[in-house]
């Protein structure tokens, strides 16, 4: 087979792990004439039309696969063309679509074959030929194999600026139905071992990096009957646990010759919108999941984000005065983000802050208004309307046509 077909193939089979954002990691760069790549400046990535990363290059080594995972393509029971690299023409790619200015970094990952080692040093193997034989200074992302053994992530941890392994589904009872040859433990062992080996580097100032962009994991939506409840309260305690930098959402699509088991529809694109703004909130505004999504509810409402849902069930705790609340209070009050919070409370250090300022720092009035008193507003009783989520919640649009 061709190295274009190979490319065709393993590139269309990658497209479904959605965790190959980069971010966070050491500088690096190539201006002292050794070597390759640079991680400085952004790494810019863009998007296909169903929102999936395709800056990188990201590939698999290999689509065959020993497991039978019912939600994956490339199940080993799947009738799809197989394709398998070399290390070296990983490698050879890489460097070739670097200097092109294709990419600026490589995510790799791989269907399992012969043995979860076996497979794991093929994929250290062209981590380790690019920075010690190239000096490759690009990024490089690796997914990890489960049960791959501590010496095999140790390495990789040496050559790759963020490690990743996917936990697949929010529950362990799922997994067991639907990859019953993964085991949540030898995940969740793998990503205690990387949390250790990062947490070591980071004491000490004079060890190896080890994988310093972190560790992150992607999560299925929608395979399974497991509600947005369960998914927050999983990434939670992932984070939590094995501190991890993102929890990826990707919303089931439906594969060819599929099991019963699985759902013939895709969930809602929207969905996997939802579950990213509320993994936002847990992370950098202080919310838990068991706030965000309603008790007995069980999914985040569609129709409005879930930080406006959570202050429409809790309008006892509004209006807040933005003069005098706490930052931590400020955080949710709807259409305030980080940035102007911090600048109102910088504001409100010189003089009381009125709507005009607001509007300056593009705070979204209509959302916030309710919820809100300042020098120049209160919103009376607007808050005990009953029709206030349909006043709030954004209009439906009609979709504009590609003309």
């Amino acid at each position: 087979m061709d190295l274009r077909r190979k490319l065709s193939i393993l590139a269309d089979a990658a497209k479904y792990d959605a965790s190959c954002a980069s971010s966070g990691t050491t500088r690096r760069d190539s201006l002292s004439g050794r070597g390759i790549g640079s991680t400085e400046g952004a790494i810019c990535h863009s998007y296909a039309p169903d929102g999936r990363c395709i800056s990188l290059l990201k590939i698999l080594l290999t689509n065959a696969c020993a497991f039978d995972c019912l939600y994956c393509v490339n199940r080993s029971s799947s009738n799809v063309p197989r394709a398998r690299f070399t290390v070296a023409e990983v490698v050879d790619l890489t460097l070739d679509f670097y200097r092109r200015n294709y990419i600026e970094g490589l995510f790799l990952s791989s269907g399992i074959i012969r043995s979860p080692d076996y497979t794991m040093e093929q994929v250290v193997a062209v981590a380790r030929t690019l920075r010690t034989e190239h000096a490759f200074r690009g990024y490089i992302h690796l997914k990890t194999i489960p049960d791959a053994s501590p010496e095999l992530l140790a390495e990789a941890g040496l050559y790759a600026d963020r490690l990743s392994i996917n936990i697949e589904l929010p529950s362990e009872t799922s997994l067991k139905t639907l990859a019953p040859e993964k085991d949540v433990r030898a995940i969740r062992r793998s990503m205690g071992r990387m949390r250790a080996r990062i947490e070591e580097a980071q004491a000490e100032k004079r060890a190896p990096a080890f994988a310093p962009a972190g560790q992150s994991t992607q999560m299925i939506v929608g395979a399974d009957g497991m509600d947005d409840r369960t998914i927050l309260a999983t990434s939670a305690n992932l984070y939590g646990a094995y501190r991890l930098k993102r929890v990826y959402y990707s919303a089931f699509s439906p594969i060819p010759d599929a099991s019963r088991l699985l759902p013939p529809e895709p969930p809602p694109l929207v969905r996997e919108h939802r579950l990213y703004q509320a993994d936002w909130l847990m992370r950098f505004y202080g919310f838990e999941p068991k706030e965000i999504v309603a008790e007995g509810e069980g999914n985040l409402a569609l129709h409005m984000d879930p930080k406006l849902a959570w202050a429409l069930r809790n309008r006892a705790r509004f209006p807040l005065d933005v003069n005098r609340a706490e930052k931590g209070e400020l955080l949710r009050v709807p259409g305030f983000g980080r940035t102007a919070v911090e600048r109102i409370i910088a504001a409100r250090r010189v003089r009381a802050v009125r709507l005009e300022d607001l509007t300056r720092l593009k705070v979204p009035l209509a959302k916030a208004m309710p919820f809100i008193v300042c020098a120049d507003h209160r919103p009376g009783a607007l808050l005990d309307r009953t029709d206030l989520e349909v006043r709030l919640a954004p209009k439906p649009r009609q979709l504009e046509l590609a003309l």
